[in-house]
């Protein structure tokens, strides 16, 4: 498990190494705008799979997704001209939105392309209930939205904790849950503590009006 420290000096080299980490499937610890989070290519299988080791978590319970804009969204997910509208006043932010997901073709790219078109995408088991629901959000944290802009690709979304245990917004207290687990994240970057947040509030926007799941 490498820690990373980023600070404003060093956050480009931080973001290309996190970026060369997702291109080798590997899982980071990433702060956001809610609490610190587990990062990969929600592309890739292999890795997918990890973050589901390491959280000890089962795979019939769906994580969500980072996307970069309204455009990925529409690509991965039916949203119509209501839904639009409310996740226009919701993105960015701590708000992830269930939508209904489209057929998703298998991908023709590399695992991570470098300013490449995106999609189609094929999600791995454990991203979203296939022809159901798909849980997608446009956070709110520089170094998270600059990486999405950066691989072109959908990022997991989902708390660094391991399930039944809480997710945190101090480092030393994810650094801990992690420590002697036999799966650990491969790559951690520290900015210290967070401000204190809750998880993303969770709204199913297939309903109307819209339900809220978690807050």
């Amino acid at each position: 498990m490498k820690i990373l420290k980023l600070s404003s000096k060093n956050q480009k080299e931080i973001i290309e190494e996190v970026r060369k980490a997702i291109k080798e499937e590997k899982v980071i610890v990433l702060p956001t705008d809610t609490v610190y989070g587990l990062v990969c290519d929600a592309t890739n299988e292999k890795a997918v799979e990890k973050v589901f080791k390491i959280k000890r978590r089962k795979i019939g319970k769906p994580i969500p997704i980072f996307i970069k804009d309204l455009k990925m969204a529409k690509k991965l997910a039916f949203v119509d001209k209501r839904q639009e509208k409310f996740l226009k006043k919701m993105w960015p932010g701590k708000v992830t939105v269930i939508l209904r997901p489209k057929r998703l073709q298998p991908t023709l790219l590399p695992p991570v392309p470098s300013g490449g078109p995106a999609g189609p995408y094929k999600f791995p088991k454990g991203i979203g209930k296939p022809k159901k629901e798909i849980g997608l959000r446009i956070p709110n944290y520089k170094m998270i939205n600059q990486l999405l802009l950066n691989i072109n690709r959908p990022l997991t979304g989902t708390s660094a904790n391991i399930s039944g245990m809480p997710p945190s917004t101090k480092i030393k207290e994810v650094l801990k849950q992690f420590k002697n687990q036999k799966y650990q994240p491969d790559l951690v970057i520290d900015v210290g503590n967070l401000k204190p947040s809750k998880p993303s509030t969770v709204i199913d926007i297939t309903t109307s009006p819209p339900k809220i799941l978690r807050q």
